[in-house]
């Protein structure tokens, strides 16, 4: 057992996969197609935008013998689906720029591997595909198009995960508490990559990005925590407010009860909602600390730049 860099972290996962041998290995075995790519480009955007919203992709190649793009993405936040499909169109639609024919010339896979599990229950697989083939009256798939998404969960990994995808998934499942058993992956990439996460083997200047995306990550948590239970604080009080006004309107005992049912229930939901806005506020005061730009703020507490712009201004207004 030795100690590790998880690959949870986004500075490590793009550092390990942007390795020609590794990458082309990994899309083989999840997308079962050979690929030949000798440059993997990391938080790789389009010369032009495409669309209102200026995509970055974690680990882009492009294999122009057979015409195929590959993007791999990690991702630890609640809104990838939504982002991704996003995502994986725009690399389409950059391809029909011109004033030609619609014609897609290069297929595109993007595979996002998810190294939290969202607390919904929205992700309870290992694997899963989206090809975009329509399907007829009689359940068959009409193979129109070769462009595949595909998620990757390494904490579901189960009976039915594909093994050539397993090995990948339990690498990475293994890596994220900071240990990892080396018998465990006797193929010699593994054992390569084991070498590349080693705690020993990180250099200062990549371990300052780790270290920073940690206590990023850690004031996230603590955000949440904070924000969750001044929800709880607020909707308790004015539930009880809204309950007890309500019931000495609608009569002492029966009306009592049904008020501050009914009020705790609505008031909680207020105060929840005000805890929910304190997170938010206190997460853009932290990112805008840390360096983060606007636009960045702005995509990860989903608003608008405007709107973080004058919450910041409102901040800066209170300290003066």
């Amino acid at each position: 057992m030795i100690e590790v860099i998880p690959l949870k972290y986004g500075a490590m996962f793009k550092r390990v996969f942007s390795q020609p041998d590794i990458f082309n290995q990994f899309a083989k075995d999840v997308l079962g197609i050979d690929l030949n790519v000798s440059k993997v480009h990391t938080e790789y955007e389009y010369p032009e935008p495409i669309g209102f919203v200026r995509s970055r992709y974690d680990l882009f190649a492009e294999d122009t013998e057979k015409r195929i793009i590959v993007e791999i993405q990690h991702v630890k936040e609640d809104d990838f689906f939504d982002r991704f499909l996003y995502y994986h169109l725009i690399s389409l639609a950059e391809q029909v720029g011109g004033f030609e024919e619609y014609d897609f010339k290069r297929t595109v896979y993007t595979i996002v591997v998810l190294t939290s599990v969202p607390r919904d229950g929205s992700v309870n697989f290992s694997c899963a595909i989206s090809d975009m083939n329509p399907v007829d009256e009689w359940g068959n798939k009409v193979p129109v198009y070769p462009h595949r998404l595909v998620f990757l969960s390494p904490r579901n990994v189960n009976e039915n995960t594909p093994s050539a995808v397993r090995k990948w998934l339990d690498f990475i499942d293994d890596s994220l508490d900071g240990k990892i058993e080396e018998s465990r992956y006797s193929e010699k990439l593994f054992q390569g990559m084991i070498e590349d996460i080693r705690k020993k083997t990180i250099d200062p200047a990549l371990l300052e990005k780790i270290k920073d995306e940690a206590a990023w990550e850690m004031a996230k948590a603590r955000f949440a925590k904070e924000g969750w239970m001044d929800g709880q604080i607020v909707g308790r009080d004015a539930g009880l407010k809204e309950g007890w006004e309500k019931g000495r309107d609608e009569g002492l005992e029966k009306g009592l009860e049904k008020g501050l049912k009914k009020g705790l229930e609505k008031g909680l939901e207020k105060g929840l909602e005000k805890g929910a806005l304190a997170q938010q506020r206190q997460t853009i005061i932290a990112a805008k600390q840390m360096g983060m730009e606007i636009a960045a703020i702005a995509a990860l507490v989903g608003l608008t730049e405007t709107e973080v712009q004058k919450i910041l201004n409102q901040v800066s207004q209170t300290e003066g």
